[in-house]
């Protein structure tokens, strides 16, 4: 990669750490990442809203589509300089890039800057024609969409963006995520499932008020609420299904803390997982029972609302060689992961629409972990990423013919 496309990465991606955005709300991010791409790259860039993408075209006729996406969501996490050592730390309070999206985000951008970038020739732009032409395999030989998604920590952007598979006849789409625990730079790959399917569930259980001193004449969901929270912990037995299920009590709730008035509404709220969908939407259904039945015997109302849907990832095998293929055609240290990663992924909904692959990328063996205070995302694995991209397009023979 080019020196100077690498420090406009660099540069990008602490621009993007400086203003986090949470999920939905990526106005900024969103503007920052499209003004980069039409101030220093050739391609077309198409703005869908919430989103957008970027395309190359590679004028051969009847060829065939590969996406490459990233993230640009943030978290609702404080971020301290003395906890992180960084210069350009966050300065929205409470958002932080604590998942690395900043650096999907600025690692797709080089890989625009590869595709189309410009260049400063004598104090003028100039595209980069002589880099495009002067490496074998380059330009590819298909056309090439760049999507830029939001929401993907709350489920919301992928279900969204994946239309676009359908829409432009998109043949094969990959992705990556950072990954601490592993060497840097390695490329980390499963076939099948790779991240589960996950959605929060929340149980809305009502009754009647009543005097504290008095409370036979109410309807208290207390006793409901306790045991819901034993019957889910019953319901996600592992040794009832076939593959991981979970179901994680994140919230109970009940009454006020009003000393002269007996609790009359409850909540419990849970996050379901699975690796199949089908088991975890099995367990969410006896959840669902049981608070209906335990609702009904103590006079209760129940209702229910759903958060943060995920579907499970699925990665195809076939796009899994093609990613280990082009992962060591430059010499990348290539790791077979032997178990999916717990966490969900929005990029499941891509995975339902065309062949592809999640692919992770190690930031280290002894990194932080995403999601912690002392996590930032490793600058050193940028050209990593955008190298791995281009060896995709190079080395994918089915694209070609």
């Amino acid at each position: 990669m080019k020196q100077e496309y690498l420090e406009k990465i660099i540069e990008l991606r602490h621009q993007l750490h400086v203003c986090p955005e949470l999920s939905m709300e990526e106005h900024q991010t969103r503007q920052i990442l499209m003004d980069f791409l039409a101030t220093h790259t050739c391609l077309e860039v198409v703005d869908r809203g919430r989103w957008f993408y970027a395309y190359y075209h590679c004028e051969r006729p009847g060829a065939r589509a590969v996406a490459f996406r990233a993230d640009f969501d943030a978290l609702p996490m404080e971020e301290k300089a003395e906890e992180t050592g960084i210069s350009y730390g966050s300065q929205n309070p409470g958002v932080s890039h604590k998942c690395g999206h900043d650096g999907h985000s600025a690692a797709l951008a080089g890989l625009a800057l590869e595709l189309g970038g410009w260049l400063l020739k004598d104090g003028r732009r100039s595209k980069d024609e002589e880099c495009r032409e002067s490496e074998g395999g380059w330009p590819p030989v298909q056309d090439v969409y760049l999507i830029f998604q939001h929401g993907e920590e709350v489920g919301g952007g992928g279900e969204e963006c994946a239309r676009l598979i359908k829409e432009k006849r998109i043949s094969r789409v990959f992705a990556i995520h950072n990954r601490s625990g592993y060497p840097e730079g390695s490329i980390v790959l499963k076939s099948g499932v790779v991240q589960c399917a996950s959605k929060g569930l929340t149980v809305f259980l009502a009754g009647q008020p009543a005097h504290a001193s008095q409370p036979e004449d109410g309807r208290n969901p207390a006793r409901a609420a306790a045991e819901l929270v034993l019957a889910v912990q019953e319901a996600s037995r592992q040794e009832n299904y076939e593959d991981l299920v979970m179901a994680t009590i994140v919230q109970v709730a009940i009454g006020r803390k009003n000393f002269g008035i007996a609790a009359s509404e409850g909540e419990v709220s849970m996050t379901l997982r699975g690796a199949r969908q089908s088991e975890m939407e099995q367990m969410e259904e006896q959840i669902r029972s049981q608070a209906a039945a335990l609702a009904a015997r103590d006079g209760l109302s129940v209702s229910f609302r759903e958060h943060d849907v995920f579907p499970e990832t699925v990665n195809d095998p076939a796009s899994v060689a093609l990613a280990e293929a082009a992962a060591r055609q430059g010499g990348m240290e290539v790791i077979a992961m032997t178990e999916l990663f717990r966490a969900s992924e929005d990029f499941g909904y891509y995975l339902k629409a065309c062949p592809g692959a999640m692919v992770y990328v190690g930031n280290g063996e002894d990194y932080p972990q995403i999601h912690t205070a002392r996590y930032d995302f490793n600058d050193r694995i940028l050209e990593t990423i955008v190298e791995f991209f281009k060896n995709i397009l190079i080395s994918d023979v089915l694209w070609r013919g």
